[in-house]
Protein backbone atom coordinates (compact mmCIF):
# COMPACT_ATOMS: atom_id res chain seq x y z
CA UNK A 1 0.00 0.00 0.00
CA UNK A 2 1.43 3.37 -0.97
CA UNK A 3 2.10 6.19 1.48
CA UNK A 4 -0.75 8.53 2.35
CA UNK A 5 -0.47 11.90 0.53
CA UNK A 6 -1.35 15.04 2.53
CA UNK A 7 -1.19 18.76 1.81
CA UNK A 8 0.63 19.65 5.00
CA UNK A 9 2.97 18.19 7.59
CA UNK A 10 0.14 18.22 10.13
CA UNK A 11 -2.08 16.08 7.93
CA UNK A 12 0.79 13.69 7.24
CA UNK A 13 1.40 13.30 10.97
CA UNK A 14 -2.29 12.59 11.59
CA UNK A 15 -2.37 9.99 8.83
CA UNK A 16 0.61 8.21 10.33
CA UNK A 17 -0.68 8.25 13.91
CA UNK A 18 -1.74 4.94 15.35
CA UNK A 19 -5.02 4.35 17.16
CA UNK A 20 -3.87 4.26 20.76
CA UNK A 21 -5.85 5.79 23.59
CA UNK A 22 -4.17 8.78 25.28
CA UNK A 23 -5.46 11.20 27.95
CA UNK A 24 -6.43 14.68 26.76
CA UNK A 25 -4.21 17.56 27.76
CA UNK A 26 -4.95 18.78 31.27
CA UNK A 27 -6.90 15.68 32.26
CA UNK A 28 -5.93 12.82 34.49
CA UNK A 29 -4.64 9.66 32.90
CA UNK A 30 -7.00 6.69 32.77
CA UNK A 31 -6.61 4.16 35.61
CA UNK A 32 -4.07 1.44 34.94
CA UNK A 33 -6.89 -1.12 35.03
CA UNK A 34 -8.72 0.49 32.09
CA UNK A 35 -8.04 -1.62 29.01
CA UNK A 36 -7.63 0.12 25.63
CA UNK A 37 -10.20 -0.70 22.93
CA UNK A 38 -9.45 -3.81 20.90
CA UNK A 39 -9.70 -2.19 17.48
CA UNK A 40 -8.74 -5.36 15.62
CA UNK A 41 -11.54 -7.38 17.19
CA UNK A 42 -14.06 -4.66 16.32
CA UNK A 43 -12.96 -4.64 12.67
CA UNK A 44 -13.12 -8.43 12.57
CA UNK A 45 -16.61 -8.44 14.10
CA UNK A 46 -17.91 -5.80 11.68
CA UNK A 47 -16.43 -7.66 8.71
CA UNK A 48 -17.94 -10.98 9.80
CA UNK A 49 -21.37 -9.37 10.34
CA UNK A 50 -21.27 -8.21 6.72
CA UNK A 51 -20.21 -11.66 5.46
CA UNK A 52 -17.01 -10.15 4.02
CA UNK A 53 -13.84 -12.18 3.64
CA UNK A 54 -10.38 -10.77 4.31
CA UNK A 55 -9.96 -10.46 0.53
CA UNK A 56 -13.28 -8.58 0.21
CA UNK A 57 -12.38 -5.98 2.82
CA UNK A 58 -8.78 -5.74 1.62
CA UNK A 59 -9.94 -4.83 -1.90
CA UNK A 60 -12.72 -2.50 -0.74
CA UNK A 61 -10.46 -0.56 1.64
CA UNK A 62 -7.25 -0.64 -0.39
CA UNK A 63 -5.40 -2.25 2.53
CA UNK A 64 -3.16 -5.27 1.99
CA UNK A 65 -4.56 -8.61 3.17
CA UNK A 66 -1.45 -9.29 5.29
CA UNK A 67 -1.78 -5.93 7.08
CA UNK A 68 -5.50 -6.47 7.63
CA UNK A 69 -4.83 -9.91 9.13
CA UNK A 70 -2.24 -8.43 11.50
CA UNK A 71 -4.66 -5.67 12.56
CA UNK A 72 -7.54 -8.09 13.20
CA UNK A 73 -5.33 -10.27 15.40
CA UNK A 74 -4.20 -7.16 17.33
CA UNK A 75 -0.61 -7.73 16.26
CA UNK A 76 -0.48 -4.31 14.58
CA UNK A 77 -2.12 -0.94 15.28
CA UNK A 78 -3.71 0.72 12.24
CA UNK A 79 -2.92 4.32 11.43
CA UNK A 80 -5.84 6.73 11.52
CA UNK A 81 -5.78 6.83 7.71
CA UNK A 82 -5.93 3.02 7.45
CA UNK A 83 -8.67 2.79 10.10
CA UNK A 84 -10.68 5.42 8.18
CA UNK A 85 -10.35 3.36 4.98
CA UNK A 86 -11.51 0.22 6.77
CA UNK A 87 -14.50 1.80 8.50
CA UNK A 88 -15.48 3.58 5.29
CA UNK A 89 -15.41 0.22 3.44
CA UNK A 90 -17.48 -1.33 6.25
CA UNK A 91 -20.00 1.53 6.14
CA UNK A 92 -19.53 2.63 9.76
CA UNK A 93 -18.10 5.69 11.50
CA UNK A 94 -14.57 5.76 12.85
CA UNK A 95 -15.76 6.11 16.44
CA UNK A 96 -17.63 2.79 16.17
CA UNK A 97 -14.25 1.09 16.66
CA UNK A 98 -14.27 2.36 20.24
CA UNK A 99 -17.77 1.18 21.16
CA UNK A 100 -17.60 -0.99 24.31
CA UNK A 101 -18.42 -4.67 23.74
CA UNK A 102 -21.73 -5.97 25.01
CA UNK A 103 -21.68 -8.14 28.11
CA UNK A 104 -21.87 -11.81 27.08
CA UNK A 105 -25.00 -13.80 27.85
CA UNK A 106 -24.75 -16.70 30.28
CA UNK A 107 -26.03 -18.96 27.50
CA UNK A 108 -26.04 -17.58 23.98
CA UNK A 109 -28.01 -19.58 21.42
CA UNK A 110 -27.62 -19.20 17.65
CA UNK A 111 -30.38 -20.52 15.43
CA UNK A 112 -29.79 -22.11 12.04
CA UNK A 113 -30.53 -18.80 10.31
CA UNK A 114 -27.82 -17.06 12.40
CA UNK A 115 -25.00 -19.26 11.10
CA UNK A 116 -23.10 -17.65 8.18
CA UNK A 117 -22.78 -19.87 5.13
CA UNK A 118 -20.14 -19.49 2.44
CA UNK A 119 -20.81 -21.14 -0.90
CA UNK A 120 -18.42 -21.85 -3.73
CA UNK A 121 -20.94 -22.65 -6.44
CA UNK A 122 -18.45 -23.47 -9.21
CA UNK A 123 -16.24 -25.41 -6.80
CA UNK A 124 -19.31 -27.28 -5.48
CA UNK A 125 -18.74 -26.71 -1.79
CA UNK A 126 -20.51 -25.07 1.14
CA UNK A 127 -18.96 -23.91 4.43
CA UNK A 128 -21.13 -23.29 7.47
CA UNK A 129 -19.26 -21.10 9.97
CA UNK A 130 -19.90 -22.64 13.39
CA UNK A 131 -17.15 -20.79 15.26
CA UNK A 132 -18.00 -17.51 17.04
CA UNK A 133 -16.94 -14.24 15.43
CA UNK A 134 -14.60 -13.26 18.26
CA UNK A 135 -12.40 -16.32 17.63
CA UNK A 136 -12.09 -15.79 13.88
CA UNK A 137 -8.45 -15.64 12.83
CA UNK A 138 -7.41 -17.61 15.92
CA UNK A 139 -9.52 -20.75 16.20
CA UNK A 140 -12.26 -21.55 13.71
CA UNK A 141 -14.49 -24.49 12.91
CA UNK A 142 -16.75 -25.19 9.98
CA UNK A 143 -19.11 -27.77 8.56
CA UNK A 144 -17.86 -28.49 5.04
CA UNK A 145 -20.17 -30.04 2.46
CA UNK A 146 -18.71 -31.15 -0.88
CA UNK A 147 -20.79 -32.18 -3.85
CA UNK A 148 -19.43 -34.87 -6.22
CA UNK A 149 -16.41 -33.37 -7.94
CA UNK A 150 -16.32 -30.52 -5.42
CA UNK A 151 -13.13 -29.12 -3.88
CA UNK A 152 -12.09 -26.48 -1.36
CA UNK A 153 -8.70 -25.24 -2.55
CA UNK A 154 -6.92 -22.81 -0.22
CA UNK A 155 -3.87 -20.59 -0.33
CA UNK A 156 -1.36 -20.67 2.50
CA UNK A 157 -2.60 -19.34 5.85
CA UNK A 158 -0.43 -17.63 8.49
CA UNK A 159 2.81 -19.42 9.44
CA UNK A 160 2.17 -22.20 11.94
CA UNK A 161 -1.49 -22.71 10.99
CA UNK A 162 -2.79 -26.28 11.07
CA UNK A 163 -6.11 -27.81 10.04
CA UNK A 164 -7.95 -30.80 11.48
CA UNK A 165 -10.52 -32.47 9.24
CA UNK A 166 -12.93 -35.18 10.44
CA UNK A 167 -15.05 -36.89 7.79
CA UNK A 168 -18.69 -37.23 8.83
CA UNK A 169 -19.86 -39.06 5.73
CA UNK A 170 -18.60 -39.84 2.23
CA UNK A 171 -15.02 -40.06 1.01
CA UNK A 172 -12.62 -37.11 1.07
CA UNK A 173 -9.10 -36.57 -0.26
CA UNK A 174 -6.74 -34.14 1.51
CA UNK A 175 -3.68 -32.69 -0.21
CA UNK A 176 -1.06 -30.80 1.83
CA UNK A 177 2.73 -30.37 1.88
CA UNK A 178 3.11 -32.46 -1.27
CA UNK A 179 1.25 -35.46 0.21
CA UNK A 180 -2.23 -36.81 -0.48
CA UNK A 181 -4.41 -38.92 1.84
CA UNK A 182 -7.83 -40.42 1.23
CA UNK A 183 -10.23 -40.48 4.18
CA UNK A 184 -13.42 -42.36 4.96
CA UNK A 185 -16.20 -41.59 7.46
CA UNK A 186 -14.85 -41.17 11.03
CA UNK A 187 -11.25 -40.64 9.80
CA UNK A 188 -9.43 -37.49 10.91
CA UNK A 189 -6.55 -35.80 9.08
CA UNK A 190 -4.28 -33.24 10.74
CA UNK A 191 -2.03 -31.27 8.42
CA UNK A 192 -0.06 -28.07 7.83
CA UNK A 193 -2.07 -25.22 6.34
CA UNK A 194 0.61 -22.54 6.04
CA UNK A 195 1.16 -23.56 2.43
CA UNK A 196 -1.36 -24.25 -0.37
CA UNK A 197 -3.67 -27.18 0.43
CA UNK A 198 -6.88 -28.73 -0.84
CA UNK A 199 -9.86 -30.82 0.32
CA UNK A 200 -11.67 -32.78 -2.41
CA UNK A 201 -14.67 -35.07 -2.63
CA UNK A 202 -13.18 -38.40 -3.64
CA UNK A 203 -16.48 -40.25 -3.97
CA UNK A 204 -19.58 -40.27 -6.15
CA UNK A 205 -21.97 -38.93 -3.54
CA UNK A 206 -22.10 -35.92 -1.22
CA UNK A 207 -19.35 -35.72 1.41
CA UNK A 208 -19.46 -33.84 4.70
CA UNK A 209 -16.75 -33.03 7.23
CA UNK A 210 -15.95 -31.00 10.34
CA UNK A 211 -13.05 -28.62 9.62
CA UNK A 212 -11.12 -27.01 12.49
CA UNK A 213 -8.51 -24.33 11.74
CA UNK A 214 -5.96 -23.32 14.41
CA UNK A 215 -4.01 -20.28 13.31
CA UNK A 216 -0.33 -19.90 14.12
Amino acid sequence: MGQEMASSGTRRAAAGATLKAAPASGTAAAPASAAPPRVGEQIQRLRAERRMTLDDLSRAAGVSKSMLSEIERDKANPTIAVAWRLTNALGVSLDSLFAPPKAPEAIAVSGAHDIPTLSGHDAKYQLRVWGPIELAGKFEWYELTLQPGGALVSNAHEPGTREHLTVLNGSIEVEAAGATKRLRAADTARYVADEPHAIRNAGKGEAKALLVVIHG
